[in-house]
């Protein structure tokens, strides 16, 4: 095992085996369908090996190694356990059913495995501090997966919605994201079996929506959040459908919209006093090396009022590598600071998800008790 111990800075090495020596390297509990692209992102990452994969069922590890790209070298496992306990995976991806990351998380950190955790994080907040206590007591590094985070876009976005002369101060946000799901889904899905993934639709795409509203509101927390009449459950409560509308102390609101019942759809529109912000495809882009966004300023009409004058404009991003690698690349970044620079763990990553896990809480609190109004407590 020698190769995998950094290489003395005495010793001449060339680049590429250093690089080697240095990689970042993962294992995978569990198989999910969205551990597929999670694989594909760590073999695209300069920086990151896939290294393991455990499943319940061992055929079923070497299958999903098999068919997802993991190196000769890279171990199957019948257990989770057995990941855990590889001496030779620095990092875990954990894309189990929401109901199982309290468990597996704090297991993982306890075993100074660094944890990159899907999204929703947790159940409800409470869930989500002990996982990051068990992060912080272990030193470990904690980040969510949520993708578009990372994409070049999103820091483009981000420079327009700063600029005071261009987009001015916030007033309101709104997002979306729905999709039709399959009768098959409907029936057999995790995220809609309660014992499972009970947030529902809320957990998997409500999650987007109000980390975007958070994002752009810069992560201040709302006071009140009351969410919307006519929630959709299933047959065991489950949300299929629902959405809220968010208040802040100075005035700003925002409202987000998710369904498992309607078409594809995940938007982001943000509102300012000089200018505005449209972007129709922020999760997953419409193309996987090019994204746009719409961004106007002072936007009005001509004098006969027949058109706009200062009608918003398509900025277009191009890249090479897709968002997912970019989550992996700079999760492994941090990860191989701590390891080999004596770094701490970043702290903005689990506090971001933290945020966003309140408010999704405060939305099921507000359906729960007949949609009240719930008043956010850090």
């Amino acid at each position: 095992h020698h190769r995998l111990s950094p290489t003395p800075s005495c010793l001449p090495t060339s680049n590429l085996q250093m690089a080697e020596t240095t990689k970042i390297r993962f294992g995978f509990i569990g198989c999910a369908e969205i551990a597929r692209k999670i694989s594909r992102a760590v073999a695209l990452a300069p920086n990151t090996v896939l290294q393991a994969v455990g499943s319940r069922s061992l055929d079923k590890a070497r299958a999903f190694a098999a068919a997802n790209g993991f190196p000769a070298g890279a171990k199957a496992y019948g257990s989770y356990e057995a990941v855990l306990d590889d001496p030779e995976v620095d990092a875990v991806y954990v894309p189990l059913p929401t109901s199982l990351h309290l468990r597996w998380a704090v297991l993982a950190a306890s075993k100074k495995k660094h944890v990159m955790l899907e999204k929703p994080v947790a159940l409800n907040v409470a869930e989500f501090d002990e996982i990051i206590a068990a992060c912080e007591s272990n030193g470990v590094q904690l980040m969510d997966g949520t993708m578009w985070m990372h994409h070049p876009r999103t820091s483009k976005m981000k420079e327009f919605l700063s600029d005071v002369n261009r987009f001015g101060q916030l007033k309101s946000i709104r997002s979306n994201f729905t999709f039709t799901v399959s009768s098959d889904f409907l029936e057999n899905d995790i995220r809609v079996k309660p014992d499972l993934d009970g947030l529902g639709a809320l957990g998997d795409e409500g999650w987007y929506c109000l980390r975007a509203i958070l994002w752009v509101a810069e992560y201040e927390l709302p006071k009140t959040v009351i969410a919307l009449r006519s929630p959709v459950h299933n047959q065991f409560g489950v949300l299929l459908a629902c959405g809220a509308t968010l208040y802040w102390e100075d005035g700003k609101v925002a409202t987000f919209y998710c369904s498992f019942l309607a078409n594809m759809t995940m938007d982001i529109t943000a509102l300012g006093t000089k200018g505005a912000l449209h972007v129709h495809d922020f999760i997953i882009p419409y193309e996987e090396k090019e994204a746009s966004f719409f961004a106007a300023t002072e936007s009005g009409f001509d004098e006969g009022v027949t058109k706009w004058v200062n009608q918003p404009k398509a900025h277009v991003i191009k890249t090479d590598i897709p968002q997912e690698a970019l989550m992996v690349n700079e999760f492994a970044r941090l990860v191989t600071d701590i390891k080999f620079k004596n770094a701490k763990p970043e702290k903005k990553w689990p506090t971001i998800s933290r945020k966003t896990q309140l408010v999704v809480d405060a939305v099921k609190a507000s359906i729960d008790r007949g949609f009240e109004p719930v008043q956010i407590q850090e």
